[in-house]
């Protein structure tokens, strides 16, 4: 089939369809993390719009301890907040496909939204300055290793399932340790969650990268934008977790 000069036509030549392809990746990974930074925004404007008004009452009433001081108790909505993160999850993993593009990134702005409500007691125990520096030091650590993670030709497959490995260890370390309440084992668990969620984090955005390898043109456009929604989901989470177990690690608590 000849081409006319005057539509600018031209063959496809291998170089070209991989500059179109890399240009494709790039604009996929740009949107990836435009949703996950997005969402991330969303969470700390609530958790921060809740900490600083008159909503902390409904979530951390201050009530007098055996001491004699007043102390934030949490309360059933505050309860239900630490959890609501998980049920958007579990229906965002199992119905992506099933979802409509709207449905999806409506559930994902909802997630990002619950989350903010279960950080709130983070301004109560941390002090404000060092959670816009632990966060800041979370944000490059996560910069670096997800950088690391989209330009290495090493394969991460194994050390992300080692990470995952990891990831069971710790939620089960964590659960014995509401029962035993043993500092060292907090230090621990704090200590290898930063190793495996910054893992998780390189092997997460080459997984990213290699399901856009494979999906580019299988999933069309609507599958596309649902897709870089859960992608963005699981860098989000990666971000969070590292945050908030680098603030246990590095925090500074609030004397009240």
């Amino acid at each position: 089939m000849a081409f006319s000069p005057q539509y600018g036509a031209y063959p496809r030549t291998s170089a070209t369809t991989a500059a179109v392809f890399d240009a494709g990746l790039r604009a996929y990974m740009l949107r990836v993390y435009n949703w996950m930074a997005s969402g991330l925004l969303l969470t700390g404007v609530v958790a921060f719009a809740i900490a600083h008004t008159s909503l902390i009452n409904a979530f951390y009433p201050m009530v007098e301890g055996p001491d004699g001081l007043m102390h934030p108790q949490p309360t059933a909505l505050a309860m239900i907040a630490v959890f609501a993160p998980l049920a958007f999850v579990l229906v965002l993993s199992m119905g992506v496909n099933k979802l409509s593009v709207s449905a999806a990134q409506g559930l994902f702005w909802a997630f990002c939204a619950a989350m903010g409500a279960s950080l709130v007691s983070i301004f109560l125990i941390y002090t404000q300055e060092s959670i816009a520096r632990v966060f800041f030091i979370t944000a490059a650590t996560f910069a670096a290793t997800s950088l690391y993670g989209y330009t290495t030709k090493s394969d991460l497959t194994r050390m992300g399932s080692f990470m995952i490995m990891g990831l069971f260890g710790i939620i089960i370390a964590s659960l014995v340790n509401i029962f035993v309440h043993s500092s060292a084992l907090q230090f621990a668990v704090s200590i290898i969650g930063v190793i495996v969620f910054t893992g998780l984090t390189a092997y997460d955005t080459q997984r990213i990268k290699s399901s856009y390898l494979q999906f580019a043109y299988a999933d069309g456009p609507d599958g596309a934008a649902k897709r870089s929604v859960f992608d963005a989901l699981s860098l989000y989470l990666n971000f969070i977790n590292l945050f908030m177990l680098l603030l246990q690690l590095l925090g500074n608590r609030n004397n009240n």
